[in-house]
């Protein structure tokens, strides 16, 4: 049992009280306590069943180990890219990678503790049940059996997040993997590092361990951050190769299998047509590195809980199936987060938990939307999205216009002398409605936000042009970029004019 739930008495998970709850919540993560918080405020009695750390994977072994970890080698690059300053010259290195890797260890503890295990006393109607196995459904309606004991809750929230999975590679089970959770706990630098999966985990990661000295070759299948526009995950390969990367696009894997070096993957290039279809174009080839690190993706945890037992359609991807108020097919039965197969970010499961508490005790009045859902890639620079790409603005019938400038006609990054990156924005002709907003900058997760808003307030591109700026910022290069729609923002003055 862990010692936050030594802390409290109700969590005797054998008590007649816990077996009864108003809501069972099954997962400790991000989406399992925005539920439990919920219930709990709204009075409802409240058992949260966890497995393993608790925490779940943002706190633990995602989100915050991640991103501490990409801050770290930010600052060893920038020192070193201080040159493009006239008569300033920089120096950076790593001289103890354990100490570092320990660092972000301690940070991850402490984030666990502040807002995970200290906050389940504040709410005394909240019992923490931590598994020794996986909960299941026994067949009989809500009941659920966690390790012998059987819970006969009044609704049941499953928020059980997902897990990394390995691609379907000839040989890849007999050669030493790695996912995102160990390669954030090596304590010694890899020469050389071969990253399967061109999508957020892969080119976050890839620039991480590159910017930290390693020999990175990036693969996948289609482009880099196929969700993205074209343009940006064309501009973000650039860059990834000014810095050393390596970047193999269109790429069929053969085998992957031992060598000399540690791993041997043997590939062909592939042309894709973008509605799945590829062709091969080129001979076979090999790609060799001391470690091999997957990020092909990953699967909603489903497989234990035996779903088909309380009635619970799940979707092709194994996620939970769930309508516009996060209920499954079973109307006791919510769920939230990344096991639904959707929308994988740690503030949409918060959210997605929310709103399923709310509906189970409250009855189905809270829609969950993601229309104008933000996205951020920790990249350097950053990318960030929100609304429709161009595609799919198309695809919904809109007469479609767009706009795009270089960071090069943005003031704030000219003075920084950092004008890697542009801004996209997409726009119904007919209308002037702003749909999307596509940002590839060093701040560009800071930048978004704003577009969240003009999304929300259904603003046009004119009226986004006309907004007041404040200069030398990068959220003014969006004020261009609507201006950029009818002008040449070149023969502006400053101040975006």
């Amino acid at each position: 049992m862990s010692d936050c739930c030594k802390k409290k008495e109700s969590c005797d998970s054998g008590s007649e009280e816990n077996t009864k709850p108003d809501v069972l919540v099954i997962g400790g993560g991000s989406a399992g306590f925005s539920v439990a918080i919920t219930a709990a405020e709204s009075g409802a009695n409240v058992v949260i069943a966890g497995h393993g750390t608790i925490g779940g994977t943002c706190v633990n072994v995602g989100c915050v180990p991640s991103k501490t970890m990409i801050r770290a080698m930010e600052a060893v690059h920038h020192a070193k890219e201080a040159g493009r300053f006239d008569g300033i010259k920089g120096t950076a290195e790593i001289f103890n990678w354990k100490a570092t890797i320990a660092q972000k260890q301690s940070l991850v503890d402490e984030l666990r503790k502040a807002k995970y295990e200290d906050v389940l006393p504040s709410y005394p109607n909240v019992s923490y049940v931590d598994m020794k196995n996986k909960a299941s459904f026994t067949g009989n309606g809500t009941e659920v059996d966690i390790d012998g004991v059987l819970y006969h809750p009044k609704k049941v929230i499953i928020a059980t997040g997902s897990s990394s999975t390995l691609p379907p590679i000839n040989g890849i089970q007999s050669v030493p993997a790695l996912d995102s959770t160990s390669a954030l706990e090596l304590e010694t630098l890899p020469e050389s590092l071969l990253v399967i999966g061109g999508g957020v985990i892969g080119v976050e990661l890839g620039q991480m361990f590159a910017r930290a000295g390693v020999k990175v070759t990036i693969c996948c299948r289609s482009r880099l951050l196929p969700e993205a526009e074209p343009e940006i995950s064309e501009a973000l390969k650039t860059h990834l190769e000014a810095e050393g990367v390596t970047v193999c696009t269109g790429v069929g894997y053969q085998k992957i299998e031992p060598s000399a070096e540690g791993v041997k993957l043997t590939c062909e290039s592939l042309n894709c047509d973008g509605a799945g279809h590829c062709d091969t174009i080129a001979a076979d080839k090999t790609i060799t590195a001391e470690k091999l690190l997957v990020t092909a993706g990953r699967k909603p945890n489903t497989a234990s809980l035996d779903a088909d037992k309380a009635r619970i359609k799940l979707l092709k991807n194994g996620g939970i199936e769930t309508n516009e108020f996060m209920q499954s097919s079973n109307p006791d039965i919510y769920a939230a987060g990344d096991v639904t197969g959707t929308d994988m970010f740690v503030y949409m499961a918060a959210y997605g938990g929310k709103l399923a508490a709310k509906n189970a005790l409250e009855g189905n009045n809270h829609k969950y939307s993601n229309e104008n859902m933000p996205a951020v890639v920790f990249t350097d620079p950053q990318m960030a999205m929100v609304g429709l790409t161009e595609s799919e603005a198309k695809a919904k019938g809109h007469d479609v216009k767009t706009s795009m400038i270089t960071l090069d006609h943005v003031p704030r990054y000219i003075a920084a002398r950092d004008t890697r990156g542009l801004i996209k924005l997409v726009a119904d002709r007919k209308t002037d409605k702003l749909l999307g907003a596509h940002i590839l900058a060093p701040d560009g997760g800071e930048i978004v936000q704003t577009m969240v808003l003009a999304l929300k307030a259904r603003m046009t591109t004119e009226e986004l042009a006309n907004t007041i700026f404040p200069y030398l910022t990068g959220v003014e290069g969006l004020k261009l970029a609507a201006q950029t729609f009818d002008k040449d923002v070149s023969k502006l003055s400053c101040c975006a004019g």
